[in-house]
């Protein structure tokens, strides 16, 4: 809700145990219908939200703050944009300054301003990996898991990604605009 509040929104419903909510947020969005769950229980607040949005039909979903915080949090979050991602919805993880894609199997195409800082981060080894629309192209590479070979690429524009087998994570960090 903090960075609903940051982008002006006003979201449908608000879901979660809100074991960090400040009481000045809380009492700042009483017209926005809540879920509420216990502080015990089995799922985090985003992958509970991801799946009320899902139950109301959604098949495009931004985790708003999924790339931020605890490190445990962020990459749980970067797990479920995969997970989401394998079932079939679209889904860009967003901390603001940074943002994640997952990558499949397949072709992942981006619309990057040029000189946009991005990394393929393999969360498995990456078979047949091709980047294009980028400083250090690559064709039909593999690379293992645990590699940082794919880091700190630059944009020419559009990049064009595909991968024949394996799953990881794009990261882009946009530059802010003047």
């Amino acid at each position: 809700m903090a960075h609903a509040a940051a982008l002006n929104l006003v979201p449908e419903l608000w879901v979660g145990d809100f074991d960090s909510v400040t009481p000045e947020l809380l009492g700042a969005y009483p017209q926005v219908p809540r879920e509420t769950y216990s502080i015990a229980k089995d799922q985090t607040d985003g992958e509970l939200a991801a799946q009320a949005a899902m139950a109301r039909g959604a098949t495009n979903l931004v985790l708003v703050g999924a790339t931020g915080g605890q490190t445990d949090h962020a990459l749980a979050n970067l797990l479920l944009g995969l997970k989401l991602a394998k079932d079939g919805f679209s889904v860009l993880m967003t901390s603001g300054p940074e943002e994640a894609y997952p990558l499949l199997a397949g072709r992942l195409e981006l619309e990057l301003p040029s000189e946009t800082r991005f990394s393929v981060l393999p969360f498995s080894d990456l078979e047949g990996l091709s980047i294009t629309g980028a400083r250090w192209p690559l064709d039909g590479v593999n690379i293992p898991l645990g590699s940082t070979w794919t880091l700190s690429n630059l944009s020419l524009g559009a990049v064009n990604i595909t991968l024949h087998q394996g799953y990881g994570v794009v990261f882009s960090y946009p530059a802010p605009k003047p």
